[in-house]
């Protein structure tokens, strides 16, 4: 599978934007860990349809004029991770869920250390707002782009609402 990908600039550092044909990939931060997200070979392309429109509606999104975003995902992972990430993706903007309500919305009870587990290799976030997911208590936890940018998007979302 061939990737494209282009850099952005955002308020919570400098995102990598990826697409295949099929969709947008991921969304990668400025440290992210290179084995969180495997995808092959990647090519620049800052002139992708797709990657264009992407910059394009998180540019509305950091500055507070879109709550949600149209351009077509195409997530690789597990089964299992993919039915996290979609369960992400039904998380309304400004509001949180635990993992164990994630869990619970899968279908598997028990699983909120995996649901844990497949958040922290969600592929593109942001747009599947792994950032809206939180611990039982309430408390912030880990993210790929750090706590300090989760907390940026959810102050974010929250003066917007």
């Amino acid at each position: 599978m061939a990737y494209v990908r282009k850099k952005m600039a955002s308020p919570v550092g400098e995102l990598t934007l990826v697409a295949s044909e099929q969709g947008l990939a991921a969304i990668l931060w400025q440290d992210d860990n290179p084995d969180r997200v495997r995808l092959g070979a990647v090519r620049d392309e800052d002139d992708h349809a797709i990657l264009q429109e992407t910059e394009r509606q998180l540019g509305a999104y950091f500055s507070g004029d879109r709550k949600a975003f149209t351009v077509p995902l195409d997530f690789r992972g597990t089964d299992f991770q993919k039915m996290v990430w979609k369960a992400l993706l039904t998380i309304p903007f400004g509001q949180t869920r635990s993992y164990g309500e994630i869990a619970h919305q899968i279908g598997k009870p028990s699983a909120s250390r995996a649901v844990g587990a497949a958040n922290g290799k969600n592929p593109i976030s942001i747009i599947a707002p792994c950032h809206r997911v939180i611990g039982s208590t309430g408390r912030l936890t880990g993210f790929a782009g750090g706590l300090v940018a989760k907390q940026a998007l959810l102050d974010l979302e929250a003066r917007a609402l």
